[in-house]
């Protein structure tokens, strides 16, 4: 996620925290570089030009300049600035307070709306909330069909009629959704590959008739500042309530996030971060400023934790780590939970100064197929040898790692390193460090977490 902006920031802040004293040479240096990277992560240039002017105008200053650590006060400003730029804080969908909440869902061709629409059902589903998809793109050959499958598969209902006219559908579709007491119904519309006339009447209409509490644009994050123009337009001829940011795992620049809220002044309500249904989170404008300034983002980082661990499963490991009977089962279960939290090279930029890691030791160490190996091999074990893996000997080895299409050391490397883990958990469980815990829950007390 905006990794060569990132890269290019945080290199150019780290020069200014390794100075004792600050000038304002130095000052100018630095965001003469801030600008060329928002630059080239095609920010839009009065953006980018507001931006390094607002953050000149705090930096240059003898608070700042006088300050014994005048770097960490620049890393400060421009975390704070890049907050403000994306809105400042999260901006949470409107619900109605009578029948249900109507989000209607707009964009150009291939943005990603109608993935997103049911994304955003199963967000609501999340907090209990059902929803209503209703299949208003008449237009693009099998927009209904993917709408029905996709809403199927997270057990939601969709509502479609290709015999009637968008306005119609949505019409319809409200109705139904007022008469079964759905939670929110989500319209999903036809987008075009530019915006037009026809496009934007139909739209209108649309709006009209259903009146609805949310009017949200799903943009392409990868598309840059072409995202930008197109929310400009819209919010001009429709009207935005917000938006929603699609794409934000992949190779975007960044130009989209940091510049639509500034130019149209429509917050950023989700960003969608893979192609699962479940890859779909608030958007919170200090916490990607953290990610982007290598900051961390560990309160992300522990909802993503809290959303994938299953407590029951949790909390029986916690009682055979008490009594040291952590096994392989145990290891191989520990390893899905973790993969199924996303990328592993993005949960590592959410750990404070996990983003300064090299990217090379981050392939190395995070490879996907290496993962898909270590569960396999451990398939490739009965019972009894996940359980007890003394009794793996030689020949036991290679069967398995015929089995799993592995290599003997590749088998001998895992074993080690569950060896390590239950060397590490035994002391955990050893008297000493449980009395270390107990002085650590006392200190707990004062925190508010």
């Amino acid at each position: 996620m905006f990794s060569s902006l990132a890269d290019k920031l945080q290199n150019t802040l780290r020069q200014l925290r390794g100075k004792g004293k600050l000038n304002e040479k130095d000052v100018d240096a630095a965001l003469r570089e801030i600008r060329l990277a928002l630059l080239e992560a095609d920010v839009n240039f009065k953006v980018v030009k507001d931006f390094i002017g607002a953050i000149r105008e705090r930096v240059v200053g003898q608070e700042v300049m006088s300050s014994l650590t005048p770097g960490h006060q620049v890393v400060k400003i421009v975390n704070e600035e890049m907050t403000s730029l994306m809105g400042g804080k999260q901006s949470s969908l409107i619900h109605s307070g009578k029948g249900p909440t109507k989000i209607l869902i707009i964009g150009l061709q291939g943005s990603g709306k109608t993935t997103t629409a049911v994304k955003l059902a199963a967000h609501l589903r999340r907090s209990d909330r059902r929803s209503l998809l209703v299949a208003a793109d008449t237009y693009r050959p099998g927009a209904i069909q993917q709408l029905q499958v996709l809403s199927e598969s997270i057990g939601e209902q969709t509502y479609s009629n290709s015999n009637a006219a968008p306005v119609d559908i949505c019409r319809e579709g409200l109705q139904l959704a007022t008469r079964d007491g759905f939670d929110a119904v989500i319209f999903d519309t036809a987008g075009r590959l530019h915006i037009d006339d026809e496009m934007m009447a139909e739209l209108a209409a649309i709006k009209k008739t259903i009146d609805p509490d949310e009017v949200l644009l799903v943009v392409d994050a990868m598309t840059g500042q072409d995202a930008v123009n197109a929310a400009s337009s819209f919010n001009e001829a429709i009207g935005l309530s917000g938006v929603i940011l699609t794409k934000l795992d992949g190779d975007s620049r960044g130009g989209a996030a940091l510049s639509v809220r500034a130019v149209t002044g429509c917050p950023i309500k989700f960003s969608g971060i893979g192609e699962k249904v479940e890859a779909l989170e608030p958007f919170h404008p200090d916490r990607m400023a953290s990610r982007i300034l290598g900051m961390g983002d560990v309160l992300s980082l522990i909802e993503k934790v809290e959303a994938v661990v299953d407590k029951s499963k949790a909390r029986e490991l916690e009682q055979k780590l008490r009594k040291q009977q952590f096994t392989l089962d145990d290891f191989r279960d520990q390893l899905t939970q973790l993969r199924s939290m996303g990328s592993l090279e993005e949960i590592l930029n959410m750990i404070p100064g996990g983003g300064n890691i090299p990217k090379e030791v981050k392939q190395m160490s995070l490879n996907e197929n290496n993962f898909k190996r270590v569960e396999a091999i451990i398939g490739s074990m009965t019972k009894n040898e996940r359980q007890e893996p003394s009794l793996l000997n030689s020949s036991r080895r290679r069967r398995i790692a015929t089995g799993s299409g592995a290599t003997v050391p590749d088998v001998n490397r895992l074993l080690n390193q569950f060896a390590q883990m239950q060397k590490m958990f035994k002391q955990v469980g050893s008297p000493e460090t449980k009395a270390q815990f107990k002085k650590l829950k006392k200190v707990k007390k004062g925190f508010p977490f």
